[in-house]
């Protein structure tokens, strides 16, 4: 599937998803102090992945109101019922099931839209860190990167744990922080070996990515 990322032409805006996103943006400025770093990072058109660490409900849209190209994400399968099926298709979540075991289905329907040149953005951790460090990258980000033979952007966030951990109140005007990482190509996370351990070598390589990410300094306002 790696066709260069000027054969695919620019994602569209579904009109939900554009009202999402600007709500989403002043939301966060107005409770949290957010900011983006290093956006630049991010295609602006072709398949990628966006892989980011997970600390907090919060991650998705911090991370989405960071940069401006639509991107895709996983939403539990239980959630597409009556009217919010269509609002969440509108704002382009991914049914999945995360109640155990693989779901065959939600890989087919990641495949599907790094097929159709959009950008998916997946949390390699697989849960929320329960205490803000990292966790054990999971086999299935491998697996999907492999597969999918795109390029993968790092992300790591910062400030989401404090504004509202797992298990913790809400702090609002907590500083948060989204910085991207220099794009990963295929030949840098896949091993390429047609043994099982592939897709474990994938996983933390990319999980490496996220991990070397540091945080931004912000000057003192003057």
């Amino acid at each position: 599937m790696s066709l260069p990322g000027s054969a695919f032409p620019p994602t569209p805006v579904k009109p939900l998803y554009r009202i999402g996103w600007n709500l989403c943006n002043g939301v966060f400025h107005s409770l949290f102090q957010i900011e983006g770093y290093d956006s630049h990072h991010v295609p602006q058109r072709g398949p990628f992945l966006l892989a980011s660490n997970h600390v907090s409900y919060l991650d998705p849209p911090a991370i989405g109101v960071s940069f401006r190209r639509p991107i895709h994400y996983f939403a539990r399968d239980t959630l597409f019922k009556g009217p919010a099926d269509p609002i969440l298709r509108g704002v382009n979540a991914v049914p999945v099931n995360n109640r155990g075991g693989s779901d065959l289905t939600a890989m087919r329907r990641a495949l599907d839209v790094l097929k159709a040149g959009e950008g998916l953005l997946v949390f390699p951790e697989g849960t929320r860190s329960p205490d803000g460090n990292f966790l054990p990258a999971r086999r299935g980000i491998g697996l999907l990167a492999c597969k999918g033979g795109v390029p993968v952007v790092p992300a790591r966030i910062f400030g989401t744990f404090a504004a509202l951990g797992k298990g913790q109140k809400a702090k609002w005007g907590e500083p948060l922080k989204v910085r991207f990482g220099p794009m990963l190509h295929p030949d840098e996370f896949d091993p390429g070996r047609s043994d099982k351990e592939r897709f474990d070598s994938a996983a933390e390589n990319i999980m490496a990515a996220i991990r070397r990410i540091e945080e931004p300094q912000i000057p003192p306002a003057v």
